[in-house]
Order: C-alpha cells, then sequence, then structure tokens
C-alpha cells in the first residue's frame, strides 16, 4: 500500500506525525507533500524536526494568499503529483484549504481520499475551515474521527456506517511524544516566563481582521497585563493588524512564532491560555491548563464538555471568565486521547485495502 499525505499549514503537522510513524513502522510506502501555506521555519519545518518526521518529499510553495488564490494554486499544482505517484489513499489532515483542494483534486482522479479528523463542526459557514471540512467530509471514502459526537455528525449527515472509523485523536499523540523533548527546551526558565502567566495566542480573521475587536481584544490584554504576565507568541498576520491598527501593548510580552516544542512548554506551565485555536482547545485539555477560546462556537465541543475549555464570544468577558477558572483536581482524558490513534489511523487504511 502507497499513502500520501498532504498537509500545509501548522495545525496539520502534529496530525501527520503520529501516522507517518505509525506507517514507517507497518512497512507502508508513504509520500509526504507540503503545500507550503505555511511557509517560514517557525510556521513549518521546525515542527517535522521537532515530531521526528522526514522532511517532506515534495513542497508546492503556493505560499499566501485570499482563499481562492491559494485553493486554486493547491488543485493545480498537485494534480501532477498525484498522477505521478498514483497512491492508494491520498491522507488529508483537519480544515485548511489544503485539505479541501487535495481531496477534490484526488477525487476527479479517482484516488481514494481519507480524512483524519473528519466529523467536526462548528456550524458556522462564516468560518472558511467550516467550508473545507463539509466538501472534504463529503468527498472523503474514510472518516476517520476524533471523537464519537463527529460519528453521530457525520451519520446524521447520511454518510454510511462503513465510512466512519473512530480513531481517537491523534493531536494528543504528538503531544504524548513531544512533552518530554519540551520541557527539556527549558524555554519557558530561558525566557523568564514565571507558572502564573496567561499564554495568548489569536489569528482567526473574525478576531484579527476586525478594527473594532482586536482593539478591545488589545485592551482586554493590556488590562489583564497589569497583574499577570501575559506572553503573545504572534502569528505574523495578527502581528500586521496590530501594527496597521497603532496597537502597542507595552505591558504584554510579544514574541515572534515559536516552535512546536517551545510552545508546549509554555502552555504545559501556564495559569490559562487564551486563543482562538482549534489545536490548543485539545491540547489544553489534555494538559489541564484552563482555556479561554475567544469564538461564539468551538468544533472540539468534547474540550468544553470533558476538558477544560470555555467559549468566550466576547471581548469584555474575558477578565470576568479569567478570574473563575481553576486546574481540574485531575486531567481529562476523553476517549482516544491515550496515545494510539496514529496506529488505529493506519490499522483502518490497512483494513479498507
Amino acid at each position: 500500500m502507497k499513502l500520501l499525505h498532504v498537509v500545509g499549514a501548522r495545525p496539520n503537522f502534529p496530525k501527520l506525525a503520529p501516522v507517518e510513524r505509525a506507517g514507517r513502522t507497518a512497512g507502508i510506502q508513504q509520500v509526504v507533500v507540503h503545500t507550503g501555506q505555511h511557509y517560514d521555519d517557525a510556521m513549518s519545518d521546525g515542527f517535522f524536526r521537532d515530531l521526528g518526521i522526514a522532511p517532506p518529499a515534495i513542497n508546492l510553495a503556493v505560499g499566501s494568499d485570499t482563499h481562492a488564490v491559494q485553493t486554486a494554486r493547491i488543485m493545480e499544482r498537485i494534480e501532477p503529483v498525484l498522477i505521478a505517484e498514483r497512491p492508494d489513499w491520498v491522507v488529508v489532515y483537519g480544515d485548511v484549504n489544503s485539505t479541501m483542494a487535495a481531496a477534490v483534486v484526488a477525487s476527479k482522479l479517482g484516488i481514494r481520499v481519507a480524512h483524519v479528523e473528519a466529523g467536526l463542526r462548528s456550524f458556522d459557514r462564516t468560518m472558511p475551515e467550516e467550508i473545507n471540512r463539509i466538501v472534504t467530509d463529503r468527498l472523503a471514502n474514510l472518516l476517520l474521527t476524533p471523537s464519537r459526537d463527529a460519528d453521530a455528525q457525520l451519520r446524521a449527515e447520511g454518510e454510511p456506517d462503513d465510512e466512519i472509523v473512530f480513531v481517537g485523536n491523534v493531536m494528543i499523540d504528538s503531544l504524548f511524544y513531544a512533552l518530554p523533548a519540551a520541557r527539556a527546551t527549558g524555554f519557558r526558565e530561558k525566557m523568564g516566563v514565571n507558572g502564573s502567566a496567561v499564554v495568548v495566542t489569536l489569528h482567526r480573521p473574525s478576531n484579527v481582521d476586525d478594527p473594532e475587536r482586536i482593539i478591545a481584544l488589545a485592551n482586554v490584554l493590556s488590562e489583564i497585563a497589569v497583574d499577570r504576565e501575559v506572553v503573545f507568541p504572534a502569528h505574523p498576520r495578527t502581528k500586521r493588524r496590530l501594527e496597521e491598527a497603532g496597537l502597542r501593548m507595552d505591558r504584554v510580552r510579544m514574541l515572534e512564532p515559536v516552535g512546536y516544542l517551545e510552545m508546549l512548554d509554555l502552555v504545559e506551565n501556564a495559569f490559562a491560555v487564551i486563543t482562538d485555536s482549534g489545536g490548543l482547545q485539545e491540547e489544553t485539555t489534555a494538559l489541564g491548563i484552563p482555556c479561554l477560546t475567544i469564538r461564539p462556537n468551538t468544533e472540539r465541543p468534547i474540550t468544553i464538555t470533558e476538558g477544560t475549555n470555555r467559549l468566550v464570544p466576547n471581548p469584555v468577558d474575558i477578565v470576568t471568565e479569567l478570574n473563575q477558572v481553576c486546574r481540574p483536581a485531575t486531567t481529562p482524558r476523553p476517549e482516544g486521547w491515550d496515545g494510539g490513534a496514529g496506529e488505529r489511523v493506519i490499522a483502518a487504511l490497512l483494513s479498507h485495502r
């Protein structure tokens, strides 16, 4: 069997890693294609080093642009790769533009598609990722789900039972794999970050592209920073938006994007995390770190029902919510968050030859 994995953005890489390692252990031929949605070292190459993945065999170097242009470039550049490689499965991950684009092209070429992290829904079609999830799941031949609610969602959408396989959360595989190395970096101590810091990440257009909203968020973060250290590794796009709005946030400690291991070291030792990321909602749940998600919805409801996550749609409520958080007495472990999801993905692919 030959697998062709398609990744392209920071959230994809920790999902790929445990599947690629399990495939190697099983002796499966694999090709990794990096579309190049994220193209600087901190946003992509560092992940391959940190998670023990061989460098991608192919990089499409599509770069950044509008959703339409980026998706079109990926489709145009991946088609000859799929024709030349002719894999048994194209394996796509999560909900980025690379995921949907590869699924469309592979389907038109008659190549089977497996979607890792299928069935997640925010029910908010203003999110580009929601469109990507829906389209990818409609086209995929094998729907590999991270949680039981995702199974139920796919069945409600009419997907047949024999195409749905619960495998668990591959992101948590990577977290368990990387934690010892993350701790060994000593990044938090080197940066002088104390154990009561609030770690922040923001990148979604709904938060950073609206001038009024990003000003409100900046004001709240500055208010928090009066009493508690606030550490903000800023996504390049977020940094641009802050600069365009003339926002300085002098009390907030702004960092350049940090690597996966360094970010884990920050998060594991944080008092709380403020984010709009999907993956961090899961990682904070697995680590037992309180998380405030600055969104009106989440495609990962298990992080709320069984985890440490709270939705905070309105920036004015962040301070109140932060004052109410506390670490759980025991770390939540939802079903399938056991470090074995990558092996289950490979087993599912082998059983659907």
